[in-house]
């Protein structure tokens, strides 16, 4: 056999030769298997530590602008709070402060990676509102596996603001209710008055028009009675912010077919609460919140409202309307209407948002088209409440007293 030939029998023994292949393999794909591996640790340790780092700015922010406003803290003394918390939040027990993270440890240094600004301002008279920025970063250090790819860390940041303002800065606000008072407002809710041997007349609309409607029991709570429990409520919340009658003022207007009685704005709850007690046990009449919608517009809109709250609380006041419903519109400036009243009560709710008045949106026990025009007119999608019993009536109107009269700090960012 000539040499050419053993040198070819050679090379095709070789070729075909398995031996030692996955030995190669492993060689090639064990380094990237590491890497990927080191990557899903570090991973999921960034997703931790960046909820941690959030939850600790958010902490601080918070802490700081609190002890401004409501423990009479210097902007130096706040800052010093929230570096506290910041650092209380990173080195108890979370990721960043993990066995075996010394390296980590040593190069985050808090207090050098931290940036707190407070911001404060006058307003009229001895108030101030505060707002307070922290930022920080941290400096992950990537496990030996990750390393094999090139990199050997990242810094991750968080922000956050939050604001407060001085005892003396409330929540300064004018709010004036749009009721609906019409006939379906005298039917029965699907809550039994708690005296069980109780007899009245239970409306409903299978006998709205039978005459002298026997009384019967029990005895079922009428969406006028629960309209005014879910008031009362209400006017709990604003009462409790304000126990001094120095920053809130209502209003009241309702509504069947026409606009009815309006009571002005007032300081404190006092008169619109007892216009809306007055209001009749058995409502009459058709529809149409067109008239009463653009009436509360106009109250809550004049001028004259911001000069009264500077006068006296030295605030500009923050404006709101409440609008109610339990039906659709029937009638436009007392005549039978379908559509025109809807029309011209959205008119004057885009009117609201054009004026930077918030508004919010009652819809109880309504049918659809009651729904969407409410919907239509709430200044959010959070502004609007389907109540579809009494219980949920009155959990409405208690959460639109405790927003308006917010005084507490908050978080805004």
């Amino acid at each position: 056999m000539t040499k050419t030939m053993e040198r070819r029998s050679w090379l095709s023994r070789l070729l075909r030769d398995r031996r030692g292949n996955f030995g190669m393999m492993t060689a090639l794909v064990f380094p990237v298997m590491l890497a990927a591996g080191g990557v899903a640790i570090d991973l999921t340790k960034m997703v931790m530590i960046k909820a941690e780092l959030q939850d600790a700015t958010d902490a601080a922010a918070l802490a700081a602008a609190s002890s401004l406003a409501n423990d009479g803290k210097t902007v130096a003394q706040a800052k010093e709070i929230a570096m506290r918390f910041l650092k209380s939040q990173m080195t108890t027990g979370g990721s960043a402060d993990a066995e075996g993270d010394q390296d980590e440890k040593d190069k985050n240094d808090y207090t050098s990676a931290t940036v707190i600004d407070v911001k404060e301002t006058v307003l009229t008279g001895d108030s101030k509102s505060f707002q307070v920025d922290v930022a920080t970063s941290y400096t992950l250090e990537f496990n030996p596996f990750t390393r094999l790819l090139g990199q050997t860390s990242t810094k991750m940041n968080a922000r956050s603001t939050a604001e407060s303002g001085t005892a003396e800065k409330k929540h300064s606000i004018s709010m004036f209710l749009v009721l609906d008072q019409s006939g379906s407002m005298s039917f029965i809710t699907n809550e039994k008055d708690p005296d069980k041997n109780k007899k009245c007349q239970n409306h409903t609309s299978s006998n709205w028009y039978t005459a002298n409607l026997p009384e019967t029991s029990p005895c079922y709570i009428s969406k006028i009675a629960a309209l005014k429990t879910a008031v009362a409520s209400l006017v709990t919340e604003l009462n409790t912010a304000d126990p001094e009658k120095k920053y809130v003022r209502t209003g009241a207007v309702s509504y069947n077919d026409k606009m009815l009685a309006t009571v002005d704005l007032a300081w404190g709850t006092a008169t619109a609460l007892t216009y809306v007690n007055a209001i009749a046990k058995v409502p009459q009449g058709g529809t149409d919140s067109s008239g009463a919608f653009a009436q509360g517009l106009k109250k809550v809109k004049d001028p004259a409202e911001e000069t009264i709250h500077k006068n006296k609380s030295g605030q500009v006041p923050s404006r709101f309307i409440l609008f109610m419903t339990d039906g659709e519109n029937t009638h436009y400036n007392g005549a039978a209407n379908n559509t025109k009243s809807d029309e011209e009560t959205k008119k004057s709710c885009q009117a609201a948002r054009d004026a930077k008045i918030e508004v919010y949106a009652v819809a109880f026990m309504a049918p659809q088209r009651g729904q969407d025009l409410l919907k239509a007119c709430a200044t959010t999608g959070s502004n609007y409440f389907e109540a579809t019993n009494m219980a949920a009536l009155i959990s409405a109107f208690k959460e639109i007293g405790s927003r308006t009269a917010a005084t507490v700090a908050r978080l805004t960012k």
